[in-house]
């Protein structure tokens, strides 16, 4: 009899429960919601007439005092340009797309320094309108809190060089000799670019943090990448198999040192400048990007955006999938021939492994591993040789040149060659600034801030990205949500590893230029995600508080 009657109650609480998890939507609301979306829709066809017609116009005017290759670039921009801000979000996300194949897009229309920055036609639009609409709501756009004063240090002392060191370069240039034309270049010009290579994406944290609203936007975004991992480690691997069979020759054909240095020529239907040498045990391969180092940084940057979804997206499906990316990822890390990809790329696996707390979640953990060991085991078997030579360089390289000295040694030579406390000006280490003026290479980071904005410079440079990484801290730790709190734990990992790294300079190109404050932003977000949630989930513990709300 006692389990006869316990029956009913539970089945009517669980009745009770679905009843409160979807709740049904009254007439008035669904026929709000339908002339909501029909609107909608006819202001869209609205804004793509009109855009279409303006982006026309300007490209037959554009094809008719130059030619079809000025046209084309001039209507595709003001399409992108107008789209990205009035629709921000699907700017941001188009943006977040366009990173990855920016280098392939960019040599398949032509090989030109303004192509190079196409991607900011997704960017700034974007920027501009969430800007607007934080000023119309007495909104901050740089966000958190606690990131403004060391920001805005920094911005002071860069103004200060741009002025000062820049400014000087540009109307009092050195004397050179009576016999010697200067060649100085554009400094202004250098400056402004090199200051927006150093903070100019900082701003997607705050574009990042308004426009991603509910699980269901976070859900999408981080399942997005995952995807794109995928589809970039795939052309990866197809890449080197063209190599391998000899569809496309690469360098194996060169002599001399041309057999050991990266060519546009030697390009290969995907990405930019590669080496591909086999005899000579010499591969530096670019996979979807323009240069192999930047392929190099994808990977290592991926690792963390792959082993956050793999651990912590509520379905198995896309867990499943995250494995096949993370998997992709390993791959390429020994076939692309870069060396710090071969070392980093495990290394952060084990690190996100340790300090996310996933090592002890035995139920992820195992599948996890054991599928991607098994697909590792594999691709080893099946390819000793290449596995051995990658070992092989990795070991020589190490013992010729230790990266601890050669760290040691650019720290030594920026400091000996900064003439003023406030450096030798914003852009002259700055690669993608060689376009305006003559630059060093300095192929690590916090040399080359040193080179540009001296010590005071790199000092607030450094309090900004230990701010950052404090509060990341603090931000993933008040997450209560177990999956939430392992994609938070995991892009910790990523915003400290990338703060304090100086090997090379991933902060000044894509795609880690744009995935550390883009993911820093989905990262501060996330306790919101979860406070909502749980309100979801207790619809009648719900606080009645005003929610962010941006019209854009």
């Amino acid at each position: 009899m006692a389990v006869s009657k316990s029956k009913p109650k539970r089945s009517k609480k669980a009745t009770k429960q679905s009843q409160v998890k979807t709740p049904s939507l009254s007439i008035k609301e669904q026929l709000a919601q339908k002339r909501k979306a029909t609107q909608a829709r006819k202001e869209l066809i609205s804004t793509l007439t009109t855009v279409i017609f303006v982006s026309l116009f300007a490209g037959l005017i554009a094809f008719l005092v130059s030619d079809i290759k000025t046209a084309v670039p001039v209507v595709l921009g003001i399409i992108v340009i107008c789209l990205c801000y009035k629709y921000p979000l699907m700017g941001l996300i188009a943006f977040l797309i366009y990173v990855p194949f920016g280098g392939t897009i960019t040599y398949y229309i032509g090989n030109s320094p303004i192509l190079q920055l196409a991607k900011d036609a997704f960017y700034f639009p974007a920027l501009i309108a969430i800007w607007q609409a934080c000023r119309r709501q007495n909104l901050p756009l740089i966000v958190p809190r606690a990131i403004r004063t060391p920001l805005f240090i920094l911005l002071g002392v860069c103004l200060l060089t741009l002025l000062f060191v820049n400014g000087a370069q540009q109307f009092s240039p050195p004397d050179s000799g009576p016999f010697r034309q200067a060649n100085n270049g554009i400094p202004l010009g250098m400056g402004i670019l090199g200051l927006k290579v150093l903070i100019g994406y900082l701003p997607l944290i705050g574009c990042v943090y308004y426009l991603m609203k509910d699980k269901k936007d976070f859900l999408f975004i981080s399942r997005l990448q995952v995807v794109l991992i995928l589809i970039c480690c795939g052309l990866g691997i197809l890449q080197y198999l063209l190599l391998l069979t000899g569809i496309c020759e690469g360098t194996r054909y060169a002599s001399g040192d041309a057999l050991f240095k990266a060519t546009l020529e030697a390009r290969c239907y995907i990405g930019g400048s590669l080496v591909y040498s086999p005899d000579q045990g010499m591969i530096r391969l670019p996979g979807t990007f323009v240069a192999p180092w930047q392929w190099a940084w994808f990977l290592i940057a991926s690792t963390f955006l792959a082993f956050a979804t793999g651990f912590s997206d509520p379905s198995i499906i896309w867990r499943l999938i995250s494995l096949g990316s993370m998997a992709g990822i390993f791959i390429n890390a020994v076939i692309s021939g870069q060396r710090i990809a071969l070392v980093l790329v495990p290394v952060c696996f084990v690190i996100l492994l340790v300090l996310t707390g996933q090592i002890g979640n035995l139920k992820r953990f195992i599948p996890i591993g054991a599928g991607l060991a098994v697909l590792l085991g594999i691709a080893m078997f099946t390819n000793p040789t290449v596995v051995q030579e990658r070992l092989d360089s990795l070991t020589s390289r190490w013992e010729a040149s230790p990266p601890q000295d050669f760290i040691v040694q650019q720290f030594e030579d920026s400091l000996r060659s900064s003439d003023s406390i406030l450096g030798n000006g914003l852009g002259r280490a700055t690669n993608s600034a060689r376009t305006l003026g003559p630059t060093r290479l300095i192929e690590t980071y916090y040399p080359k801030l040193l080179y540009e904005i001296g010590i005071v410079g790199t000092l607030a440079f450094l309090a900004l990205v230990s701010t950052i990484s404090f509060v990341a801290f603090k931000t993933y730790r008040s997450i209560k949500n177990r999956n939430l709190r392992t994609y938070g734990a995991a892009l910790w990992v990523f915003v400290l590893f990338i703060s304090y790294n100086t090997y090379y300079y991933p902060l000044d190109v894509d795609p880690v230029a744009v995935y550390y404050w883009f993911f820093a932003g989905i990262l501060f977000k996330l306790p919101e995600i979860d406070k909502q949630n749980k309100e979801d989930a207790n619809p009648q513990q719900k606080i009645n508080k005003k929610r962010l709300q941006l019209k854009l």
